[in-house]
């Protein structure tokens, strides 16, 4: 009997700084061609991981292994596979853009037409052509994360990690950016990438890791772990013509829902009991009762509201 081989294979990864556990038993597959999100507060381990998995720090205990290929032990086997994108980019003085890549193509082993290739390729895919000229520390931020990005990807790597990619962007660079994700993932690129902008990571992401005090607590795919995971909870949209007062009222004498957020023309509420005909008692209810109800809808938590109550709930492991 065959059993298939995951793209990455992270096992009971630990990294010690002064005793105290940065990255505590961390375990997760990867699937090739998937976008997977990391996401934690600060301190939660995820750079430190990061820098494990593109083999720039050693586990103090476990394994990583990249198509069956132990990282740890054999770096360089798997280093020319390997993009990495990390959170702070700080410019080289006196280095145009163009020199900049130059340089990294070189050290990736490019010589000739080979490299003059990969150049145009990485150049054109990341729009820095027009900056080719231009010294890197008179790059906007969003022209720096282009920049960073064409070089993570010269090698051609089959994964990417992508460490705080949007951090400091403008909407415009971060919508820009997203379309490039989105590009790499059409022609098949395995990328981990961490974001504290969380609403764009459930838009982007397949699947989302969440690490806390350096362990994972959750690991699912992203539309699940927006409905959440809590049955027949579910979360409704609620408007009304007129005074709100009525319906929050009605919602507070009712032990079933819970209110998450008042809005100027309603709210946003937890229904505990969220299947079809439970929701449709809900509104006969609610209108028999007088509350102008002009729309009822289900929708989706924030990835916001999921992550913070993730962090409430024992994790999932």
């Amino acid at each position: 009997m065959s059993t298939t081989v995951p793209f990455l294979a992270v096992r009971d990864l630990v990294r010690r700084f002064e005793g105290v556990r940065a990255v505590n038993g961390v375990s997760f597959d990867l699937p090739a061609g998937a976008v997977v999100g990391l996401i934690g507060a600060n301190g939660a381990g995820k750079t430190t991981a990061m820098r494990m998995l593109a083999t720039l720090d050693l586990p103090d205990a476990g394994t990583i292994k990249l198509n069956g290929v132990n990282i740890v032990e054999y770096p360089n086997e798997v280093r020319a596979r390997i993009g990495w994108m990390p959170d702070h980019f700080a410019p080289y003085p006196d280095t145009t853009v163009a020199d900049y890549l130059d340089f990294f193509g070189r050290a990736h082993g490019l010589r000739g037409a080979d490299l003059a290739r990969r150049l145009d390729e990485v150049a054109d895919f990341t729009d820095v052509r027009v900056l080719a000229n231009r010294p890197m520390d008179k790059l906007s931020k969003g022209q720096t994360q282009r920049l960073c990005l064409a070089r993570t990807l010269l090698n051609d790597p089959d994964f990417l990690i992508l460490d705080e990619p949007a951090a400091g962007l403008d909407p415009k660079a971060r919508l820009e950016f997203k379309n490039l994700v989105r590009v790499l993932r059409e022609r098949g690129k395995t990328i981990l990438i961490s974001s504290h902008i969380l609403s764009e990571l459930g838009e982007m992401c397949d699947t989302l890791i969440l690490m806390d005090r350096g362990a994972v607590m959750h690991h699912g795919d992203t539309s699940t772990i927006l409905r959440g995971g809590k049955g027949t909870t579910c979360l409704m949209h609620i408007v009304v013509h007129g005074e709100v007062a009525p319906l929050m009222q009605w919602l507070a004498l009712r032990p079933s829902w819970k209110v998450t957020e008042e809005l100027r023309n309603g709210a946003r509420a937890e229904f505990t009991g969220g299947d079809p005909e439970g929701l449709a008692t809900e509104l006969r209810r609610l209108v028999r009762d007088g509350v102008a109800v002009v729309d009822f809808h289900r929708e989706e938590r924030r990835l916001e509201e999921a992550f913070v109550e993730m962090l409430r709930e024992p994790p999932v492991l």
